[in-house]
């Protein structure tokens, strides 16, 4: 039997494929921390919160996982608590599989040519770079997987308990309010376990960088709205409304 015959099984190898492209690449872009203000060609805006003096300087994983939270609500549309689920547990696997090869490649004798390779770039120590690229601690891994499946969990099930209030109506508050709530969970798990724990951060600093954070989130995610009536619209013309309404309400029973 080929799999790929039947609609459901392609759509979610698309969006499952997605989904853990999407977390993979945010876990390891989510070293760099990047100036939104000047990215965006504006001075960098500061502003006091909990006494802390902060900015918009945002860890670039944060352009990837509010699309994360979305293809959660998309799946869980369609294919309920249990698609998720079974995604968000695989993702975990991969990037803790990830993270283990890339542990191992840093600690492979490097050639000493490839060392100096890049010194024309301004890179004096090749090796050092990829361990300092690569490398992330292991509270940060920790931190970012275990914000990543409480928030999912949350979201999942914020998710349903509004589809069942609504029913098929407000899209909208479904999928853009169970991922303001998730986002506001992982946004501060994440700094707890990785910074507050494994830096020792102050209260005031974790407070205010997880807000800072949490703004950022917020606007994202209510400006992806539109997009998720568009991706509704693409898959429901691609399933046919039969078949669309069939796997909504199936999805909207599993538990």
């Amino acid at each position: 039997m080929n799999i790929l015959e039947r609609k459901e099984n392609r759509l979610f190898l698309i969006l499952g494929g997605f989904f853990i492209a999407n977390a993979l690449i945010a876990e390891f872009i989510g070293i760099k921390i990047f100036s939104l203000e000047n990215t965006l060609g504006l001075d960098t805006f500061y502003y006091k919160i909990f006494g802390e003096k902060v900015s918009f300087d945002l860890t670039a994983g944060v352009m990837l996982w509010p699309i994360v939270f979305v293809l959660t609500d998309i799946i869980n549309e369609y294919f309920g608590i249990k698609g998720v689920r079974f995604l968000s547990f695989l993702t975990v696997g991969l990037i803790s599989y990830a993270f283990i090869g890339v542990y191992f490649a840093i600690n492979l004798s490097p050639t000493k040519w490839w060392i100096e390779s890049a010194i024309s770039s301004g890179i004096p120590n090749f090796q050092k770079a990829f361990e300092k690229i690569f490398g992330q601690g292991l509270w940060i891994i920790a931190g970012s997987l275990t914000a990543f499946l409480i928030g999912q969990i949350v979201d999942v099930r914020v998710f349903q308990k509004l589809k069942s209030i609504t029913g098929e109506n407000k899209i909208w508050l479904r999928a853009t309010g169970s991922t303001l709530i998730s986002q506001l969970i992982d946004s501060f798990v994440v700094l707890f376990i990785a910074f507050k724990i494994g830096a020792d951060w102050s209260w005031n600093l974790f407070l205010a960088v997880g807000i800072s954070n949490y703004i950022f989130k917020f606007v994202i995610a209510v400006a992806m709205t539109p997009f998720i009536y568009l991706s509704h619209t693409i898959i429901d013309n691609f399933l046919g409304d039969d078949l669309a309404l069939k796997m909504k309400k199936e999805a909207s029973n599993m538990g």
